[in-house]
């Protein structure tokens, strides 16, 4: 046997022994593993950076004069508004789409805990053609009408919202009229707590529409609306479904957020952008068209199904999308691996409005169907507090790239 030592050989072996199923992750985890970047890579720009607390701090000095006495963490104030909703702090659920492990009862765990925390939830793409809706004869548990039930149960008044997103097969089932005229939509409606987001692009997969894996009887049912790939050889039992990933320009994606505003006057309209080099662009284009939120996911996001290439070497990192779009008025939304405080205030620190857990999110679900998504927001909570404190602020909106500081960045970098 030959040896190549400067190549990754026992890649390149696996593509000559497997083909085309070996440019994604194992299949064998689907349906029980998470995907994303490489936890084993190098930390990236985000997590090397430093919060970096002043010696003179004024804002105490000013909050001390509020109180009357010596401020403390608990004087952090964490509420927000985010696209249009209340929240008790600037987190949010992200949607988990149609991957398969958000089935078998996480999916609704989920919205039934994020509905008691308060905090705004995202129903991602293709819930409706995978799943179902939930009614005439369809499985609550598994379609979105269930997910919205259970969040709209348990969210306390005047705080929260339910975020349903749809992509081009969405349209098609016209998820969004189906939302929208739903009595179990209706209260939601009715308080100014329904948004629908418009999905501009996949933050796992930059230009790619969203993909799974599936049983060849599955595939077949879904065939007229879906593409369906062999990738994982003819002899599996398995087959790769990919959907579209929609095609825009800045005069297409204005116009799509004029209509959803004209056909939905109620609901709030969110813009997800994946991380493209082009994103502040398109984040521009997305607010001044009157999108309440735009959402963009880092490179180093994403929950489900995804070729290896794209998840280790497509889009940009979560730190440079919020450089390029920049500090602005209206919501920006973030995710990327966001699991703790530290990495959050970073990203308010530059600009987001609120950030989103997804992978995280799951993994306490699945570990706590009953508290854990709750007991991991109350720790970022409470890291948020401990960390805007330590900055000598009590508002995150004060909090700014100031006070982060980057490896090799001197002090007059910006």
């Amino acid at each position: 046997m030959i040896t190549a030592r400067q190549l990754p050989e026992d890649a390149i072996r696996a593509r000559a022994r497997e083909g085309s199923a070996a440019i994604f992750p194992e299949v064998a985890g689907y349906g029980r593993s998470l995907f994303g970047s490489d936890v084993d890579s190098p930390p990236d720009e985000l997590d090397r950076a430093r919060i970096v607390p002043p010696v003179f701090v004024p804002r105490r000095l000013e909050k001390m004069f509020d109180l009357a006495r010596e401020p403390v963490y608990g004087d952090v104030g964490l509420s927000t508004v985010l696209g249009g909703f209340t929240a008790p702090s600037p987190v949010f659920l992200c949607a988990f789409g149609s991957t398969q492990v958000a089935g078998s009862g996480l999916g609704i765990a989920a919205s039934e805990q994020a509905g008691r925390l308060g905090m705004p939830m995202v129903i991602g793409e293709n819930v409706v053609p995978m799943h179902g809706y939930g009614r005439m004869g369809e499985s609550v548990e598994d379609g979105l009408l269930g997910r919205i039930r259970a969040y709209a149960g348990a969210v306390p008044d005047g705080l929260g919202g339910v975020v349903v997103q749809q992509s081009t097969e969405d349209a098609d089932a016209e998820v969004w009229n189906l939302v929208y005229s739903d009595p179990s939509a209706t209260k939601l409606l009715e308080t100014g707590r329904l948004a629908f987001e418009l999905k501009v692009g996949q933050g796992a997969k930059p230009g790619l529409g969203g993909m799974t894996v599936l049983s060849r009887t599955a595939a077949g049912e879904i065939a007229e609306q879906y593409t369906v790939d062999e990738a994982f050889g003819t002899d599996t039992a398995m087959v790769l479904r990919s959907s579209s990933p929609g095609t825009f320009t800045g005069e297409i994606l204005r116009q799509q957020i004029h209509l959803m505003r004209n056909n939905y006057p109620r609901a709030r309209a969110w813009v997800k952008l994946h991380p493209g080099r082009d994103v502040g662009e398109a984040a521009q284009v997305a607010w001044a068209a009157g999108a309440d939120a735009v959402t963009v996911d880092g490179a180093e996001g994403g929950t489900g199904w995804a070729p290896s290439v794209f998840l280790d070497q497509v889009g940009l990192p979560l730190v440079e999308c919020l450089r390029r779009v920049g500090k602005h008025d209206a919501s920006l939304l973030v995710s990327g691996r966001i699991w703790e405080g530290a990495r959050a205030l970073k990203c308010l620190a530059m600009g987001a409005s609120a950030v989103g857990l997804g992978r995280a999110a799951l993994l306490a679900v699945d570990e706590d169907a009953t508290e854990g998504l709750v007991r991991l927001v109350r720790c970022l909570e409470l890291e948020l507090r401990l960390l805007t404190s330590a900055l000598g602020k009590y508002d995150l909106a004060d909090v700014t790239s100031d006070d982060l500081w980057f490896p090799g960045r001197t002090e007059h970098d910006g």
